[in-house]
């Protein structure tokens, strides 16, 4: 029995900032000192708050702290695993008070959030199928096996209100029931753990942190629907979660819990895995199911829906990673436990991955219809530098932007589309007074063109001919009849394109179009970038008043754009000037400013 538990987490962001090396150099620590029978040190999943990585949390005392150095590791073992004393320089400052150390669980990050599918990550080791059982893994997969029929199950799912996290929230039961409906001599459950927006990921934390969850929901999916193969399809530039995967898979099968006759009931079911070699297009269900068939990846006209013939030409059922997540634990509690949470429409809870402007950086979990306000301000700790909000971005290329006037606004799927935005999967990028929103589209739009997979002109044409117009417009040669021609193009392409990604495309331009229409004015009328952002409109300026001839602007300039004599006013060639900035950066008295 040990005495305390030491948890490192193993997700990515934090293994990227060198999570392994302290987790071994941990290891040799407790063991020089004698402490390899009392102390136990666990890998997990991410935790969520992914700027302060390293994160490690020492049990029973629940001790969290941040930012650990391999250096730092010797005092953290001889000072608080040896003498219980904690080491409070490196304690994550929020849980620190005048009047101690207060719980993780207190903090203005972590107080706001219900955590379902993120319930185990940072929470187990995800290579140990023995903790995901301890946590009640598979509780829900032998109570449908044993005690339900597959009717009873879908209905269970049809009353939790369950939407699809995949971005256009389709109701899961409703998709399973389907699937029962048509007969085939094989059926398939596919997991959809692509997961392409920028700034995403979500689908990636659970996987790495709680991979049995996933693998047990396909299980209950399967004999919902009467599927004997299921399969995940993860992009390669997972290796985490492939590995996590892969070892989740392997044990299952070894405890019996994938395979021929499971729980001794007669139902079989096996999970492989397919990587995706990282096209966007592939989160698109039938290109999905293309992708893994082995051809191109490339939409298919619908109907027929997966339902009927999806994979194979069999009858599928697609979820993605936080879909599947929540099922054991609707099965286990009940729908209506799952249905008290959230919004009349958007039941249980959303997992968010925060980013940008932002200063708690991370993965969130709340309650369908937190409001906006609450999960930037509250939950993220507000816009840092003292700098406005301005917009938040929500569904990737295939969302749009929420400007500060809905701030207060309820997240959940219908209030999203009625502002013109979307849910996504789930990445949540914050943006404040410094970004220009034209840019932001034609970030998105760029994207959208590289990635596009051609099959249909609407989307492979028109979004290019979008890029360009937009392209034009930062470069101060639009005109205000562009304007026009984005819209009538951007509602062509939406009506048009074959597939779900094509037709919501133009998100990201209408929504800018409609709530900052002035940026894109400024740009075409004044030619002028208000954010200071577009390189083309905007020029670096010295003012004489305040220049000191102090030369460190001329030295820094890698064009030798910037002339004047010691002591004396400098200038900067415009002609010369390739806007780099540098110059500004490095100007102590504030002489130098963009226009």
């Amino acid at each position: 029995m040990y005495r305390s538990h030491v948890l490192v987490c193993g997700g990515t962001g934090c293994t990227s900032s060198g999570s392994m090396q302290i987790m071994n150099t941990l290891q040799e620590e407790i063991d020089r000192n004698g402490l390899h029978d009392e102390v136990c040190v666990v890998q997990t999943g991410c935790h969520g708050l992914c700027a302060l990585g390293p994160i490690m949390i020492i049990y029973p005392e629940a001790t969290f702290y941040s930012m650990v150095k391999p250096e730092d590791i010797p005092e953290i073992v001889s000072e608080h695993l040896l003498k219980g004393r904690v080491v409070t320089r490196l304690v994550y400052n929020e849980t620190v008070t005048d009047d101690g150390i207060k719980s993780l669980s207190e903090t203005d990050f972590y107080k706001h959030q219900h955590r379902i599918a993120l319930r185990n990550c940072g929470v187990i080791n995800p290579e140990n199928i023995e903790e995901y059982i301890g946590t009640g893994g598979y509780e829900a997969l032998g109570k449908v096996l044993t005690e339900m029929t597959p009717d009873q199950v879908i209905q269970v799912i049809l009353d939790s209100g369950l939407r699809g996290r995949g971005g256009a929230g389709f109701p899961t039961g409703l998709k399973w029931k389907f699937a029962k409906a048509n007969d085939a001599d094989q059926k398939y459950v596919c997991c959809n753990a692509d997961e392409g927006d920028p700034g995403a990921f979500m689908d990636r934390s659970v996987l790495e942190g709680d991979p049995h969850v996933v693998l047990e929901a396909m299980a209950i999916a399967g004999y919902a629907i009467g599927a004997s193969q299921g399969y995940i399809y993860v992009r390669a530039e997972y290796p985490i979660a492939v590995s996590r995967l892969e070892i989740a898979i392997r044990q299952a099968r070894e405890y019996g819990l994938l395979g021929n006759d499971i729980f001794g009931t007669g139902f079989n079911f096996d999970i492989g895995l397919r990587l995706g070699a990282g096209a966007f297009v592939c989160g698109e269900e039938t290109a999905l199911m293309t992708s893994i068939e082995g051809k191109r990846g490339e939409p298919r006209p619908r109907p027929p829906f997966p339902a009927l013939k999806g994979l194979f030409q069999k009858p599928t059922i697609l979820n993605n990673v936080e879909t599947l997540a929540n099922v054991p634990q609707i099965i286990l509690n009940g729908p209506e436990w799952f249905a008290s949470m959230g919004t009349e429409k958007s039941k249980g809870t959303k997992v968010f991955a925060l980013g940008g402007k932002i200063r708690n950086t991370g993965l969130v979990e709340v309650p369908m219809g937190t409001t906006l306000r609450q999960v930037i301000e509250d939950i993220g700790g507000g816009i840092p530098n003292g700098k406005k909000f301005k917009a938040a971005q929500t569904g990737g290329p295939s969302g749009g932007c929420i400007p500060a006037e809905h701030f207060d606004i309820p997240i959940d799927y219908d209030n999203l589309i009625s502002i013109g935005s979307m849910m996504g999967s789930g990445g949540l990028i914050v943006m404040d007074e410094d970004n220009c929103m034209v840019d932001i589209a034609k970030f998105f739009l760029e994207f959208t063109v590289d990635e596009s997979c051609g099959k249909c002109t609407p989307c492979r044409i028109g979004t290019k001919r979008l890029y360009e117009i937009l392209d034009k417009i930062t470069k101060g040669k639009g005109t205000l009849e562009d304007l026009d021609k984005l819209e009538e193009l951007c509602y062509y392409i939406k009506e048009n394109s074959l597939c779900g990604l094509g037709q919501t495309a133009p998100n990201p331009v209408l929504s800018t179009l409609r709530y900052f229409r002035d940026e894109y004015v400024a740009h075409v009328v004044d030619k002028r970038c208000p954010a200071g952002v577009c390189k083309a409109l905007l020029s670096y300026v010295i003012d004489a008043d305040k220049c000191r001839g102090c030369t460190l602007c001329a030295r820094t300039c890698p064009n030798n754009a910037i002339e004047g004599k010691v002591k004396e006013p400098h200038i900067i060639h415009q002609d010369k000037c390739i806007k780099c900035g540098a110059c500004m950066e490095k100007c102590r008295f504030g002489a130098i400013s963009k226009k």
